[in-house]
């Protein structure tokens, strides 16, 4: 197995770990404020890679958003519904959302990373077609184009990003117009964020 093939299993390990160690201070409340203020009152949000619905996925709701988390580990589904059990929470792997349903937004946030450049790719038809007209579209990525490892549990933790311009191409191919973009956010934990909209 892939160090790209071994995330969902290393999450589901470590699911309880990973919740515990999760920072629930919120230092995305700026992008958050910036992606919801796309969405209609009350709108449907797709969270990709929910994790354990903290700190993320709780704000939205907080915020009055109907959400539908989506997670490749059990463990952590389960902890979204015993925590926001008023919302729709499925064990499946983001590669696999099949058409039929879209939502005012889309979120990938710290997970989207973890698949391989060319998953990646393939994901932005998936984006649009799961996006209404006018959605939002929000997901981190690294800085540079390439693969970056980390770890989790003394075992490696495998992350990739495409360039910069292939992102903008892809959004612009599928239907989405660019809304804002930094790279390693030092307001936000570093992070390097894509804000976009469908087109209507």
């Amino acid at each position: 197995m892939t160090e790209d093939e071994n995330i969902i299993a290393l999450y589901e390990r470590y699911a309880r770990a990973f919740d515990e160690l999760r920072g629930k201070n919120l230092f995305e409340k700026s992008w958050l404020d910036r992606f919801t203020s796309l969405l209609p009152a009350g709108g449907t949000v797709l969270d990709l890679g929910c994790g354990s619905g903290e700190p993320i996925a709780a704000d939205l709701a907080s915020r009055g958003y109907r959400l539908t988390g989506v997670d490749s580990s059990q463990t952590l589904i389960d902890l979204c519904k015993q925590r926001l059990s008023g919302h729709q929470w499925i064990v499946r792997d983001m590669r696999r959302l099949p058409p039929g349903r879209t939502f005012n937004g889309i979120i990938a946030w710290h997970s989207f990373f973890h698949l391989n450049p060319e998953d990646q790719r393939r994901m932005f038809p998936v984006f649009s077609y799961l996006s209404a007209p006018g959605g939002a579209l929000m997901f981190t990525a690294g800085h540079f184009a390439g693969i970056a490892m980390g770890e989790f549990g003394g075992e490696p933790l495998y992350h990739a990003s495409l360039a910069r311009e292939d992102y903008a191409q892809l959004l612009e191919e599928n239907g989405f117009r660019l809304v804002a973009q930094v790279d390693q956010d030092p307001a936000c934990g570093g992070a390097t964020v894509w804000l976009a909209q469908r087109r209507t």
